[in-house]
């Protein structure tokens, strides 16, 4: 019956999207059901917050979206959030001097007309006091970032999280040939992520929303630091064909991280399409990765 209903969609999604994928979609989508596992420390509410609070901030250029979501999501774990446009920091305003944590937030900047985030990556390689601002930020030891959808992109542009590779990584278009936007899932694997290392073992809804979100990896699956892969290798789950199923990665120090699935959209049991039955949570799973990075500043202030 299922597959019924769903035919008419097939058939229109025939029309869509490339490589034969609209087939796989209907032969997978009844054999890919959303699996969970919350880490077993997990009490759903939210966490208790001390007067002292770190600074972060979330980074945003014309066209960004998730902003509010990703400034949320930090100041509910803690963090005294600002808010920094690009004119900001190429005005030289805004230097990020006093911040410890920034967030590089969802697409689409510069409506993708240059291709995912790579208008973002120009502002800050052509204009002298934002390359300045981020290049001493990434230097700092005590500092701490994520790149979420099109900030992972824009991080991924700049060789941010692997700088000492002779071929960088790349996000580039989905196999699909178009956007993709559904709630999928991750198995989150043992990592170095200061973030996502106390949620190793667990596996969680959430959703993406990207139309290049296929990380591009060229070099041997051991040179990279995989965070979190998806639930099932094949489409839709995997909804970009991403080289070694890669859904989240890190660099070496596991303090800066690359997400393509939106985890500041999934941190309410409301924000999923699907959640436990009878759980009455305050906060997901996903804002432990948040509460993390607040304890791990404290801890290196």
């Amino acid at each position: 019956m299922r597959d019924v209903w769903y035919k008419t969609s097939f058939l229109l999604d025939q029309k869509q999207t490339a490589n034969g994928l609209a087939q796989d979609r209907f032969d997978n989508y009844k054999n890919q059901p959303l699996n969970y596992k919350f880490p077993e420390s997990f009490t759903g509410k939210l966490p208790v917050i001390g007067k002292d609070k770190p600074k972060a901030a979330i980074i945003r250029e014309k066209g960004s979206n998730s902003e509010r979501e990703m400034a949320n999501a930090m100041y509910l774990a803690g963090f005294d959030v600002k808010d920094v446009h690009m004119t900001d920091l190429i005005s030289g305003r805004e230097t990020l001097e006093d911040i410890q944590f920034i967030g590089a937030v969802g697409g689409f900047s510069n409506s993708d007309v240059l291709g995912s985030a790579k208008g973002w990556a120009g502002a800050f390689l052509y204009n002298a006091k934002a390359k300045k601002a981020l290049k001493n930020f990434f230097k700092r030891e005590d500092t701490l970032s994520v790149g979420i959808c099109n900030g992972a992109q824009l991080w991924m542009e700049l060789d941010l999280i692997n700088p000492d590779h002779k071929v960088h990584g790349k996000l580039v278009h989905n196999d699909s040939h178009k956007h993709e936007s559904s709630f999928t899932s991750v198995k989150i694997q043992e990592n170095n992520s200061v973030m996502l290392a106390s949620l190793a073992g667990t596996e969680l809804g959430v959703w993406i929303s990207h139309g290049e979100g296929k990380f591009n990896l060229p070099e041997v699956e051991e040179n990279y630091h995989i965070v979190a892969k998806y639930g099932y290798e094949s489409y839709p789950n995997n909804p970009n064909g991403s080289d070694f199923n890669t859904a989240i990665l890190c660099d070496k120090t596991g303090r800066h991280l690359v997400t393509m699935p939106h985890i500041e959209r999934s941190t309410f049991q409301w924000n999923w399409a699907n959640y436990p039955k009878g759980r009455k949570d305050e906060v997901s799973p996903w804002l432990e990765a948040f509460v993390n990075a607040r304890l791990w500043i404290e801890k290196h202030s």
